[in-house]
């Protein structure tokens, strides 16, 4: 197996004269009317599977991943080899797969997207700024907690 790659899965049907193939992951014949093509071999749709959360890839969509002769969904393969960098509120690491908010060149978890002074989380649609590259409700933003000489940024 190719270390660290992205391969596709496709749905092939057994022809009736056809001689049934083996299943790469449990070696048996495969006798059903539709089998996986993935990595150059033959699968059953239940035989193909990722290495970590054992959910089927045929079912997943079309693509699989390879890494150190694992066989993985997109989610897992990010989750051990994807990096998105880190928070810039709690300096944690972000994986790849997580669902992220941007301010400015900023990258947040969700959870920690919040105004920085009195934590209050913000919702779709609140009106958050920068400052000193801190990310402010409006209310502390205007009663300035902080160096009030620094440009407002809405967002």
């Amino acid at each position: 197996m190719v270390l660290d790659k992205e391969e596709s899965v496709s749905l092939v049907s057994l022809r009736s004269r056809e001689k049934p193939r083996a299943c790469a992951g449990c070696h048996g014949k495969i006798r059903d009317r539709f089998m996986l093509q993935a990595l150059d071999r033959y699968w059953h749709e239940d035989c193909l599977k990722c290495a970590c959360c054992d959910c089927r890839l045929g079912q997943l969509g079309s693509t699989l991943y390879t890494r150190a002769n694992l066989i993985l969904c997109r989610r897992d393969y990010l989750s051990l080899f994807g990096v998105t960098g880190n928070c810039a509120a709690c300096s944690k690491m972000i994986p790849a797969f997580e669902m992220v908010m941007r301010a400015r060149d900023n990258v947040y978890h969700l959870d920690c997207f919040a105004c920085q002074l009195c934590h209050q989380r913000f919702h779709v649609g609140d009106k958050f700024l920068l400052r000193n590259n801190m990310i402010l409700c409006q209310l502390d933003y205007e009663s300035g907690h902080l160096n009030a000489s620094t440009d407002r940024q809405s967002q």
